[in-house]
């Protein structure tokens, strides 16, 4: 044990905390000597090193992080203020989630929360639309419904032509929303702004032809980010779509410092690299809080029901922290899919509640009768719901959810 350590230079658990002053990280934490790890990830994450250092000076150790809580595995550190550069989400990370993971000391080590000061979280654009401008945007903002989507598919393999048809039938069959999966960018099968413009031909079609208003998220991850993004706006779109785990928190602040006017949907591809362990990592209730601060307006969080791992209890705190009062930020629309159908609905709403986006990718286009009458389907689903009619007492006189509920609810 170092001359540093054995001080306990960095605990301080009897102090009164200022929460102007401070950003506290709790994490869960698994060690030989609890104590002993929790001082040194609060010296390793500030001003500490692994032994006493000339160059330290009075007005330095001002900077120095401090555990304030140790109870059992759970504790809490306490981040001076100034430690931090406005508005930079990778600082924030690099600070509250970088060498302490690896430290020797620690066995696991789970970041589970942050509370920010009011000051710093001002400091941050937030969602330009959120929820409730993305409602406006769609014009579900009176009805309050959940938003319909889906995702094109295959994943991978259509060509710009192809891609446009899927996302038509979508459309006019009753979906607000089609998004390209995750995986989909500008590759030679299907490149980007051919497909771009394909696309939002077969919304305005679809537009005109239902009456209603609709939003395509083009997958815009990747080196040319902005450049595909302004070529998204300058050809009527209303909607980005970035992976923000694979891409990084910066380019979702300067996608969002771009002000382009067109809502940020976020997917969260890679995310189970750092959430899925219960006991190390960063959880999905953190990325989730994250995002907003640097402003999407849509975020994958998790089902509950369906295919992708994840409870009730971690789902819906994923909600929790897009819809949590934040400074001045709108609330991120919390997005749901991952082997959805339409016989999920009403679980789904039970559990969720009516503000999210509900994307089935299978789960409209394995319809029997193929993409309109899947899209249909999920949205008689929603109707049934809002109603509070029981699906299967709807589907009676709604073939499409008849027939998709003989498929999938067995």
């Amino acid at each position: 044990m170092t001359e540093i350590d054995y001080e306990e230079k960095f605990i301080d658990v009897h102090s009164e905390i200022d929460q102007d002053k401070y950003l506290l990280c709790h994490f869960h934490i698994e060690a030989d000597n609890v104590r002993h790890a929790a001082n040194v990830a609060a010296g390793e994450s500030s001003v500490g090193t692994w032994t006493p250092i000339q160059t330290m000076k009075d007005r330095i150790e001002r900077l120095a992080a401090k555990v304030v809580s140790i109870k059992g595995n759970d504790i809490t550190i306490a981040y001076p203020i100034d430690m931090f550069v406005d508005n930079s989400i990778p600082q924030l990370l690099s600070d509250v989630a970088g060498n302490i993971f690896g430290m020797k000391e620690v066995h696991n080590l789970r970041l589970n929360g942050i509370d920010f000061p009011d000051d710093y979280v001002k400091t941050f654009k937030g969602p330009a639309f959120g929820m409730k401008g993305v409602r406006k945007l769609l014009g579900t903002d009176k009805s309050g419904r959940p938003h319909v989507g889906t995702i094109v598919k295959p994943k991978i393999g259509l060509n710009p032509k192809e891609t446009a048809e899927v996302a038509y039938e979508s459309y006019y069959g009753g979906c607000d929303l089609v998004k390209d999966d995750e995986n989909l960018t500008n590759q030679r099968f299907c490149p980007f702004e051919d497909r771009i413009v394909n696309v939002l031909e077969a919304l305005d079609r679809a537009s005109e032809e239902t009456g209603e208003k609709k939003a395509y998220a083009a997958n815009v991850t990747g080196p040319r980010m902005l450049e595909q993004a302004q070529f998204v706006k300058d050809h009527g779109g209303n909607c980005v779509m970035l992976d923000i785990i694979a891409a990084g928190y910066y380019a979702l602040q300067e996608l969002r410092d771009a002000d382009l006017g067109m809502f940020i949907h976020a997917h969260r591809a890679m995310h189970a690299a750092m959430t899925r362990s219960p006991v190390h990592g960063v959880s999905m209730g953190v990325l989730a809080l994250l995002a907003r601060l640097g402003g999407a307006d849509q975020l994958h969080i998790g089902t509950v029901i369906g295919k992708m791992e994840g409870g009730k209890k971690e789902v819906l705190n994923n909600k929790e922290q897009l819809e949590r009062p934040m400074g001045p930020h709108e609330t991120t629309f919390a997005v749901c899919s991952g082997g959805l159908h339409p016989g999920h609905v009403p679980d789904l709403v039970s559990i969720m509640g009516t503000d999210i986006v509900i994307q089935a990718g299978g789960g409209i286009h394995g319809h029997p009768d193929g993409t309109i009458e899947g899209a249909r389907a999920l949205r008689q689903s929603v109707d049934a719901t809002m109603k509070n009619i029981p699906i299967n007492e709807y589907a009676k006189e709604h073939e499409q959810l008849a027939k998709a509920l003989e498929l999938w609810n067995k």
